[in-house]
């Protein structure tokens, strides 16, 4: 196959990359930055012509559309709002466009979001039929959402990946959290009854790279593993695994005073289930967070 990545070079990307480069597969990088030394890399930008694009999508396989700033780089102020929405919806944009101007766009979409399109939730099981949420997170994943949507046709399957907390050794948000817990300062977040819906970096590489080929797979799936756990029950674990006590507690209110409304993703979260996944047969090689946790070897 001959595979588009859009967020090739970030901490998903990169893995889905050499994932799939081992399998044998042609992999195109959009980047803004590309590596003279790297084979693949191809220089984009999203505010650009689609006809400078177009020619690199036609006939291909499948495009993976996973750019955008990073949601939790920065304190969400209405300047880093508006960059997190134009990062995303401007590239999505950009593609759909270049997908339009080709004779023979690409077989397959896999577009990238996340669980917080649905917002907070509660205890309540959430599946892809659940609405979506109001919160400035939930907006933007419905908008990022719509924005792909054009892309899908008779032509191009679409499919919509609602990513949870990927686990995976080296990057990511886990990465963040291995230092405090290391020193044995882990804490629970708030009152800690709030679910963070999570799955193993292999599960999600393996989720994409199914649902590229899987002609039956369209609409939104939910990459989450089948037992999201309580932020307490995470902190409990990752503690354990680590041999470190993780016994302390962050207060809703200092988190909210050092880092303000992107305080709402640590707070608030939603017991997420893979549904559609499962149903389409996806077998999960990591169901638990405590093995989970313990195959990265941190």
């Amino acid at each position: 196959m001959t595979v588009v990545l859009a967020g090739g070079s970030g901490f998903l990307g990169s893995r889905l990359r050499a994932h799939l480069e081992r399998d044998g597969h042609r992999v195109l990088n959009l980047t803004r930055s590309p590596r003279a030394n790297r084979a693949g890399d191809l220089p984009w930008q999203p505010d650009g012509p689609p006809e400078r694009l177009a020619p690199h999508l036609e006939g291909i396989d499948a495009i993976v559309n996973l750019a955008g700033e990073n949601i939790a780089g920065a304190a969400w102020s209405d300047a880093r709002k508006a960059e997190l929405r134009n990062s995303r919806l401007a590239a999505t944009r950009s593609i759909v466009r270049a997908m339009a101007a080709c004779d023979r766009p690409p077989k397959t979409l896999v577009h990238g979001s996340a669980v917080g399109y649905y917002g907070a939730h509660g205890d309540e099981m959430v599946t892809e039929r659940t609405p979506p949420g109001s919160d400035f997170l939930a907006q933007l994943c419905v908008d990022w959402e719509q924005e792909a949507r054009a892309g899908g046709s008779t032509k191009t399957r679409l499919t919509i990946i609602r990513s949870g907390l990927v686990l995976g050794a080296g990057g990511g948000a886990l990465k963040k959290m291995l230092l405090p817990f290391k020193l044995g300062l882990g804490a629970t977040l708030g009152a800690g009854d709030q679910y963070m819906p999570w799955i193993h970096l292999d599960d999600w590489v393996a989720m994409v790279t199914w649902l590229i080929s899987a002609d039956r797979a369209a609409g939104a799936f939910n990459a989450c593993a089948p037992t999201a756990v309580t932020n307490r029950d995470f902190t409990r674990t990752l503690g354990r695994v680590l041999r470190r006590p993780a016994v302390f507690q962050a207060p809703a209110f200092v988190l909210r005073m050092a880092i303000g409304e992107m305080s709402s993703m640590l707070l608030t979260g939603q017991r997420v289930i893979p549904a559609a996944a499962e149903e389409m047969g996806f077998r999960f090689a990591y169901r638990e967070l405590e093995p989970a946790l313990r195959s990265l070897n941190l």
